[in-house]
C-alpha cells in the first residue's frame, strides 16, 4: 500500500510558474505521472481553480493534502481546519 498525497505541480514556462493540483504518491517525483489532476493555481494572476468534488474524494479515499494546499484549500473553503505554518523558523544565532 503506498501513500498518496495532493500537492502542487510546477508547470509553464521559465519565470512563469503556474501549478496544478494533483494527486501523486508521496515517493513519488514532482514531475512523475499523477493519478489525477484536481485543479490549478496562477500565482501571478492569484487565479485559481478547484474540482471540489474529486477534492473530498481523493481525501475520503486517504490522500493527505500538503500544507501549503491545505492552507489553499481552507482559504476557498473546501475543507474546513486550522492553517498550518508553513513559512521557514529561522534558527537562533549562537552568542
Amino acid at each position: 500500500m503506498f501513500m498518496l498525497k495532493i500537492r502542487l505541480q510546477r508547470v509553464g514556462k521559465r519565470n512563469d510558474a503556474k501549478f496544478r493540483l494533483v494527486v501523486i504518491e508521496h515517493t513519488g517525483k514532482p514531475k512523475s505521472g499523477s493519478l489525477e489532476t484536481l485543479g490549478f493555481y496562477d500565482p501571478k494572476t492569484d487565479e485559481r481553480g478547484f474540482n471540489a468534488e474529486k477534492i473530498k474524494y481523493w481525501i475520503s479515499k486517504g490522500a493527505k493534502a500538503s500544507d501549503t494546499v491545505h492552507n489553499m484549500l481552507i482559504k476557498n473553503q473546501i475543507i474546513s481546519g486550522k492553517k498550518i505554518a508553513v513559512h521557514k523558523i529561522k534558527k537562533e544565532k549562537k552568542k
